[in-house]
């Protein structure tokens, strides 16, 4: 039987309590941080945010309208302000750099392209329908501009979404972070952030 959380109540304030309650999870598309930011926020009782909800406009299909940067901006900054605790997933290199003083622990999810490709390939046909495979559909051209994007990912330089461009950003400030390799189960990489926190804070017992 489990035994009562150490993390504090959601409202209690990072600051007021000393523990960590504001986590940052970040990686390359498809890589899987919105799913291991909901498994973190379910194993501490944190909200969790993903910043695709304040990037992109609500459209059908989805994720085809970027909005404009100081209008997510100040999306984010709502959002971050409503709790004193998150789990935030997704990448926010450069237009969301104001959070980076937020941060608690910082998470950086590295999984190896092959993976991470068959992965968004399902997702994309489990999204749009298998059709967009098809060169006489509308979406494809888009389609395939976005697997080739994140393809690009390993080998990319610091003008888009890269390893490049993350590995600079995550050296430029001190924020406690650790690296996962992907290619573990959630429940592992959960347990190694939760491992994290708790190194972070020897006063807290285990649970």
């Amino acid at each position: 039987m489990r035994r009562a959380s150490v993390f504090p109540a959601r409202n209690a304030g990072s600051q007021a309590t000393g523990m960590t309650q504001r986590i940052h999870i970040f990686g390359a598309s498809g890589s899987g941080t919105t799913t291991l930011a909901k498994s973190v926020a379910d194993e501490t009782g944190f909200p969790h945010l993903d910043t695709d909800d304040v990037f992109w406009i609500r459209t059908d299909p989805p994720f085809r309208t970027v909005r404009e940067r100081a209008e997510r901006q100040e999306l984010l900054r709502q959002a971050l302000a409503r709790t004193e605790s998150w789990v935030l997933s997704g990448s926010l290199c450069g237009w969301g750099d104001f959070a980076i003083p937020m941060f608690d622990l910082v998470v950086f999810l590295r999984v190896p392209s092959d993976i991470r490709m068959q992965r968004l390939q399902k997702r994309e046909i489990d999204r749009y329908g298998s059709e967009i495979e098809n060169p006489g559909d509308p979406m494809y051209e888009t389609h395939r501009g976005f697997l080739e994007w994140a393809a690009a990912y390993d080998s990319g330089g610091l003008d888009m979404r890269s390893r490049a461009t993350h590995e600079k950003w995550l050296s430029e400030f001190t924020t406690p972070f650790i690296l996962i390799e992907g290619t573990e189960s959630i429940e592992e990489n959960t347990r190694a952030i939760k491992q994290k926190i708790l190194l972070n804070h020897p006063d807290a017992s285990d649970y």
